[in-house]
């Protein structure tokens, strides 16, 4: 009868049930897989058939009429020549623009500025004044910018019968220039809450030790606020910056909302709002593709142009 065979002195075996190095290794991977389907499914592959729309366009023999007299061909660069030669696109990225003006410099000071509040020492109520000023962003914005229409419009706004009763004039804020500004106080209103938490979170972040040393130094809340804090969460600033700059070179909801309210939004008044036009309107699908496309690689050098300059400048700060 053969004993059984010792194990080499020093030799140790790997604990029951342990996994393999190779499963632990693509255990992760197997992780991603519904996050990667995910993405490839509804981001990759729309992009991807808007880019190939793009280079596409149909083609009318005789009438359009009867089996094989509409084909799908390709197009090249034709439908982005028709885009950037688009003038109602150009007046619409220019309205954007003008929009974006009033809209990010305010929603991000008011932001700013409540998130400092907030994080003073005197300040009382905080965890329902946060509430508060967040609250809107939770609001679809379909439903603010019906709620503010309605706030607007002169014959049923509480505001006007108010000031009708005062004898003051009743101004139309759907109308001319004042649009731009109802336009943009909808937008503040929703979007300045979450840029407010976001701004408050980094100045909570900042060490205590930081503010006493300052007040030991004798600087008094506002230096405090304004040579520390705001330099602390400068970060923060950059990436609420640039979220707004998306939003705005996407709006969409708030003038389509509006639209049915005036005259003065016209169905292309902003860069979206033209692609919907064509793609669904029109039934252009393909210049609307091209010009989503347009818009699409613009939103992304603006992006990267921006983000590249503000970390070009805290390199040199740093470096200072």
């Amino acid at each position: 009868m053969k004993s059984p065979a010792r194990r080499p002195h020093g030799a140790r075996t790997a604990p029951y049930g342990r996994p393999s190095r190779s499963r632990t290794r693509q255990a992760p991977y197997l992780f991603l897989v519904p996050a990667i389907v995910l993405f490839l499914l509804f981001f990759a592959l729309p992009i991807g058939y808007a880019v190939w729309l793009s280079f596409r366009k149909v083609r009318v023999s005789g009438l359009g009429l009867g089996a094989g007299a509409r084909q799908e061909v390709w197009a090249g660069l034709e439908n982005y020549t028709g885009a950037l030669s688009d003038s109602e696109l150009l007046r619409g990225a220019l309205r954007v623009l003008g929009y974006g003006c009033l809209v990010v410099p305010v929603m991000l000071g008011l932001a700013l500025l409540f998130a400092l509040m907030l994080d003073a020492e005197r300040a009382r109520l905080t965890p329902f004044t946060r509430l508060a000023i967040f609250l809107p962003y939770a609001v679809p914005g379909v439903v603010a910018a019906l709620l503010w229409g309605f706030l607007y419009l002169p014959s049923v706004s509480p505001f006007s019968f108010v000031l009708d009763a005062l004898g003051l004039p009743q101004p139309d804020l759907l109308d001319g220039g004042p649009l731009y500004a109802a336009l943009s106080n909808i937008a503040v209103w929703g979007g300045t809450g979450f840029n407010m938490i976001v701004i408050y979170t980094a100045l909570r972040a900042v060490p205590a030790e930081v503010y006493e040393a300052a007040k030991l130094d004798g600087a008094t809340p506002l230096q405090i606020a304004l040579r520390i804090k705001i330099p602390m969460v400068a970060p923060s600033l950059v990436l609420t910056f640039f979220f707004s700059i998306i939003a705005t070179l996407q709006v969409f909801s708030e003038p389509t909302t509006l639209k049915p309210l005036t005259n003065s939004v016209s169905t292309t008044w902003s860069p979206l709002m033209k692609v919907y036009q064509d793609a669904f309107g029109n039934g252009d699908i393909h210049a609307a593709a091209a010009q989503a496309t347009l818009i699409a690689v613009a939103t992304l050098v603006l992006s990267f142009g921006f983000l590249r300059t503000a970390n070009r400048r805290t390199k040199q700060e740093a470096g200072r």
